[in-house]
């Protein structure tokens, strides 16, 4: 079985250039199409497979990045951003016309992620940002229609991407979300 997993990693994964200083993302239209800048080079990048998170056309995971909000400006087009889901602990902004995803953004305040906002680093315009370095909700993929029986060649996949995959994040963001939770615990 060939094992597509998203089309910016299929053929190998492209590390960053380690000097990215960030770049702009644009949405799938070809007329009057969305722009958001980006400062810096985005963080925790990686596969995810999630019901929630924007793939593109064939793309059985997403590939998705942090970056901090202050870091993230709409340049252009901003009025055809729609939140997908208000409901959802992260809003993702979306294109009204492509539905691309842009960045999502956690308004929590007592969220551990909240402060970072998630983007497609696929979408940026220019080249050097960090590479994905693990894949998260790797079971997930099965909520969207990938066979069970398929798992273990995804998994194969992953690895041979140099992509660890996990069913939640990976363990240093896992220490985050535990850290966070046990400082407001004790403050």
């Amino acid at each position: 079985m060939a094992v597509h997993i998203h089309p910016s990693v299929d053929d190998g994964v492209r590390q960053g250039s380690g000097s990215f200083t960030g770049g702009t993302l644009m949405c799938k239209c070809t007329d009057e199409a969305i722009k958001v800048g980006i400062k810096g080079d985005v963080a925790h990048n990686h596969a995810c497979g999630c019901t929630k998170c924007w793939k593109p056309e064939g793309a059985m995971f997403s590939v998705v990045a942090v970056v901090p909000r202050e870091n993230v400006a709409v340049l252009e087009h901003g009025d055809k951003l729609c939140v997908v889901d208000a409901s959802a602990t992260i809003e993702r902004y979306a294109c009204k016309s492509c539905q691309t995803h842009m960045f999502g953004r956690i308004e929590r305040t007592n969220h551990p992620f909240y402060g970072l906002d998630f983007i497609h680093p696929e979408l940026f315009l220019e080249s050097g940002a960090q590479g994905p370095t693990f894949a998260a909700f790797v079971s997930s993929v099965i909520e969207s229609g990938v066979e069970p029986g398929d798992m273990a060649a995804i998994r194969t996949r992953l690895k041979e991407l140099g992509l660890e995959p996990y069913d939640c994040l990976s363990p240093a963001l896992m220490d985050a979300i535990a850290t966070h939770v046990a400082r407001s615990k004790a403050g």
